[in-house]
């Protein structure tokens, strides 16, 4: 078996089986098959794409190329959920606490952001203090205690699957649905949940722009998990807009305490309470989404959520002020208003848009290595749909 064979297989429609992917995804891990080629190959696989089975095998080979998170010392059912990327998405932040407060454990391992879409851990480090570097023993016995941790995910997991993607990224194959859903859930199988929810986003801030492409996407990745037997249900939800109004993260955190305050944006508390019902599902609490959905609304109302956000924060080190209308977030110096300069209803929002405008103001990253400033960000005042008069502000940046 050599490399040249399984590009021309691939590059000819051919089906690749598991012994195939697995020299593959060793050959990618341990550095001894050559860049080219590997561009080559995902090149193939971009034109010709990869069958369900392949396309499983992929990924499952990809997350057995490190570490797989062993979660079996937590007690009880453990829920993941996976956000495809978008603009303002904060849901992590509340769908956590809400799912924990419901008794179910959520260990969560996310990313830093990259591009014009926030990373979660980006947001919770705006929370000054708050620790996302905690060893496995301490992650584990957290999850135990309060039902909720989240750390970054580093170590040895899924090493191949960063090494193929960093080659996507600069030679233009990172379009290819196979390759999103082999990565995406190599990374989810690693983190060691029993159950993924996945919120797929489409739109135009989205990575699926077009309805179709992200059902396939949802499809594919819900097929690759039952394939390696864990339960996955999988969400699409509009990014033709920022979730929310806050873009940016010290604001996002500000808006996810407003939202299990109970006086979140509509948007963000529908989508939050969806995915928190479906995880709830998933874990066994309850047979019928209907009453999953009104378990979690309760949950949201009474405060028990915000109380275990307070409790997840200070276990992890962070410090929020109460006290604080702004919770002792960082703040930027210089607040600048968007003014309308003619009357009407917004129509559309450049989605994309503003989610590297955001980033270029600081809070994303062009590059790995670039600095986050945690304060810099957008408020949307006006959404789409929205009435507006001349001179009246549109959003603050």
């Amino acid at each position: 078996m050599n490399m040249e064979e399984i590009i021309v297989k691939t590059r000819d429609s051919g089906s690749l089986n598991r012994e195939e992917i697995d020299f593959l995804v060793q050959g990618i891990s341990q550095g001894s098959i050559p860049d080219y080629q590997i561009a080559a190959w995902a090149m193939a696989v971009y034109f010709r794409g990869l069958d369900a089975e392949a396309t499983r095998d992929l990924a499952l080979s990809m997350a057995h190329s490190g570490d797989i998170m062993d979660l079996s010392e937590i007690e009880g059912y453990k829920v993941d959920k996976h956000s495809t990327g978008g603009v303002g998405d904060k849901t992590t932040m509340v769908v956590i606490p809400l799912v924990a407060a419901a008794g179910v454990p959520v260990a969560k391992i996310s990313g830093r952001g990259l591009g014009h879409t926030g990373g979660t851990i980006d947001k919770f480090e705006a929370i000054p203090g708050f620790q996302v570097e905690l060893d496995k023993k301490a992650f584990v016995a957290q999850v135990n205690k309060i039902k909720a941790a989240l750390i970054s995910q580093s170590g040895n997991l899924v090493p191949a699957d960063k090494k193929l993607y960093a080659l996507r990224d600069v030679t233009g194959t990172v379009d290819s649905i196979p390759l999103i859903a082999s990565s995406i859930m190599s990374k989810k199988l690693a983190a060691g949940a029993d159950g993924i929810v996945l919120d797929v986003k489409v739109g135009s801030g989205a990575f699926m722009k077009n309805l179709d492409k992200a059902r396939q996407l949802a499809q594919t990745m819900v097929s690759i998990g039952h394939g390696a037997n864990k339960d996955v249900v999988a969400v699409l939800s509009d990014m033709d807009q920022p979730l929310g109004q806050a873009v940016g993260n010290a604001l996002e955190v500000a808006e996810a305490l407003a939202t299990l305050n109970g006086q979140g944006p509509k948007d963000l508390i529908e989508l939050s309470l969806h995915l928190a019902a479906h995880m709830l599902q998933l874990a066994g609490q309850h047979q019928d989404f209907t009453a999953a959905y009104q378990h979690v609304s309760h949950l949201l109302r009474s405060g028990a959520a915000l109380q275990k956000f307070k409790e997840m924060v200070q276990e992890q080190k962070g410090r929020l002020l109460s006290a604080d209308q702004y919770y002792g977030l960082p703040r930027a110096p210089v607040q600048y208003p968007v003014l309308s300069e003619q009357k009407g209803f917004v129509r559309a929002i450049d989605c994309e848009g503003i989610g590297r405008t955001v980033m270029q103001l600081g809070a994303g990253r062009a590059r790995m290595d670039d600095t986050i400033d945690p304060a810099v960000g957008l408020i949307l005042d006006k959404k789409r749909g929205d009435r507006i008069l001349k001179g009246e502000t549109l959003a603050v940046i």
